[in-house]
């Protein structure tokens, strides 16, 4: 155990005495709880926050992987409600690693995880426009009209409209009345593919993430299983960065 604001010193964020000045302001939690008290004590294995981001141990190695998230567990480091957390299901990395985004509790599919904070940064930021991709089962028959408006953006809030995105229509079981749909996104709002085929008159059955940019899910890995990103998977994907990056 040490003293929150060496730990904080220690991993380069900024000085001891600023670290205190942190804590003092209420800027910094431990395990998402705010902490204010100078000399509290944290392991190697709380997860600490400066102004809600997480602070990562820049002297760590490097490490980058996919995972299969399966239904029913939540993509976060902690849950208050004591549910399975995607993090349950990475054994063997020594890191101390973390979600890049979220997928939904009963969204499964591609799930990135790394503790490289610019990494996260190139696939999370709206200055980026790397592109996910979902496999949807949907309610009712997808009309051509409503697969154009779901394309060129619809309301899912009050005076939010999504920007445009890809979307095809890959089957319609009339015995189960339900389509099967590949939606292809940019954004990242909580909830949006749900919001978008709601604003449609449809309903999400079952949604999983196949890709990200140009990483597809790797078939090989059920649900719950791993594996790192290969070398040149990395490379491409800080070298879309800058093409990417919106003017």
């Amino acid at each position: 155990m040490e003293r929150l604001q060496k730990i904080i010193a220690a991993r380069g964020y900024c000085s001891r005495r600023k670290a205190e000045e942190l804590i003092v302001q209420g800027r910094v939690k431990v395990n998402n709880i705010v902490v204010t008290t100078l000399g509290t004590k944290v392991s190697k294995d709380d997860w600490i926050y400066i102004d809600n981001k997480l602070l990562i141990d820049e002297n760590n190695e490097k490490v980058y992987l996919m995972l299969n998230k399966p239904r029913n567990c939540v993509s976060t480091m902690h849950d208050p409600q004591h549910r399975k957390t995607v993090l349950n299901y990475i054994k063997g990395v020594s890191q101390r690693i973390y979600p890049v985004g979220r997928l939904d509790y009963d969204t499964s599919g591609l799930l990135l995880l790394t503790n490289d904070g610019e990494f996260t940064n190139i696939i999370t930021h709206p200055s980026h426009i790397i592109n996910k991709t979902y496999h949807v089962l949907v309610s009712g028959c997808l009309t051509k009209p409503q697969l154009q408006q779901l394309a060129t953006g619809v309301e899912i809030e009050p005076g939010i409209t999504t920007s445009s995105a890809q979307a095809k229509l890959v089957k319609y079981q009339e015995d189960k009345d339900v389509s099967i749909l590949l939606l292809t996104i940019h954004e990242g709002r909580k909830h949006q593919v749900k919001k978008m085929v709601q604003a449609v008159g449809h309903e999400v059955l079952k949604l999983k993430r196949i890709a990200i940019g140009f990483l597809q899910l790797d078939e090989a890995l059920k649900p719950g299983e791993w594996r790192y990103l290969k070398p040149k998977e990395i490379k491409r994907f800080f070298g879309m960065a800058s093409q990417l990056k919106i003017k």
